[in-house]
């Protein structure tokens, strides 16, 4: 893997193009997927899952750790919160956006706060 990335660097520099750097979320969007996450009213993550500074977690679903390394694949995470029915028909979990329960929006700012677990 990096020498795939030391190639781009050097391809980047051979042909005098800027590498481009992708912006991480700012603190405000992981602020704001914090607040859902403990939010009883919209994500209310902390009924089923434990996690970092929870306070009444639940423990239907699995901890919320090392979700960076638990799903590399933003995407994925995204289907899962968006639908976990797509990958398991059982789940309790709710259908988060398509239930409209989370917009795509508060969802990706939910994986923000994810990403620093």
């Amino acid at each position: 893997m990096r020498k795939g990335l030391i190639y781009v660097c050097l391809t980047t520099l051979a042909l005098g193009v800027a590498p481009v750097v992708l912006a991480g979320p700012s603190q405000a969007d992981i602020d704001r997927g914090k607040e859902l996450v403990f939010s009883r009213k919209d994500g209310n993550c902390l009924a089923c899952h434990k996690m970092d500074d929870g306070k009444l977690t639940g423990t239907i679903g699995p901890e919320l750790a090392d979700m960076n390394t638990r799903y590399p694949d933003r995407g994925i995470l995204f289907k899962r919160i968006w639908d976990e029915t797509q990958f398991n028909p059982q789940t309790v979990m709710p259908p988060f956006g398509r239930h409209s329960i989370l917009s795509k929006d508060q969802i990706n700012r939910v994986i923000d706060y994810l990403y620093t677990l």
